[in-house]
């Protein structure tokens, strides 16, 4: 495959975090391909920015043109994965191919209780305590290297209110109907929830797949690095051959 055929590629981070969630995604793909990474609204270095789902997509949309080689994989994660079907809705002629990464459930019935009850408590708790807790949670559980420029890029808890209020009771298999270009549906083996509707997803498109990661969790990227950008590594390079 020759560097004029790559397809580009966009990552869009998931709930709190920012580009830097995509830190070693970039590191490991820069070479073969053309990759940036988001912010999404309120989030990163558009911390002061107001969420909407809108701006979302015109972000993406932006990013993919930034690229400058037409229509681009674009890979979300969570609520980045939901932002990134909201884009393939608006903006098909940007889009050649969906990586739909822990982003597979339906944003829509009672399952979602318990996020919005989530949704409404952080806003009572200090950010520096909540901080605090996400910086010892992810340095717990990964390598330094996986989670530093998550942890130095900062959360946008003040965000994730409004964000999983538009998201929730938004998305659900049907949107998958409104994708034009193959998706990938990249899950952790053990991340349940967002594994809920997998099936549903896959079916409602022609040209779907689910692919798993193993004994990986909500956040596989950093769970099994490696694994998950071969995965990405691997949907890229069937695009580029299609084309």
């Amino acid at each position: 495959m020759t560097a004029a055929a790559a397809v580009p590629i966009v990552f869009v981070h998931g709930t709190r975090f920012s580009a830097g969630q995509w830190s070693m995604q970039l590191a490991a793909l820069r070479d073969e391909f053309p990759v940036v990474a988001v912010d999404l609204p309120g989030h990163g270095e558009r911390r002061a920015q107001p969420w909407s789902l809108s701006a979302a997509t015109e972000i993406i949309a932006s990013a993919v043109d930034s690229l400058d080689r037409g229509p681009a994989l674009v890979v979300g994660h969570s609520l980045g994965g939901y932002a990134a079907l909201e884009f393939a809705r608006r903006r098909p002629e940007h889009l050649r191919g969906l990586v739909l990464a822990g982003a597979s459930a339906s944003t829509r019935g009672p399952w979602t209780a318990p996020y919005r009850l989530v949704a409404g408590l952080v806003p009572r708790i200090p950010e520096d305590r909540l901080t605090r807790w996400n910086d010892r949670f992810l340095r717990r559980l990964y390598p330094r290297e996986v989670v530093e420029a998550t942890i130095r890029s900062g959360y946008a808890f003040h965000t994730l209110p409004t964000a999983w209020g538009e998201v929730l009771g938004r998305f659900d298999a049907g949107a998958m109907r409104h994708v034009k270009a193959p998706v990938l549906i990249l899950n952790g083996e053990k991340d349940p929830a967002f594994r809920s509707g997998e099936r549903d997803f896959a079916r409602a498109h022609p040209h779907a797949r689910v692919e798993l990661i193993p004994r990986a969790r909500h956040l596989a990227n950093f769970d099994a690095p490696e694994a998950f950008t071969d995965v990405v590594r691997r949907f890229a390079h069937q695009l580029s051959a299609a084309n």
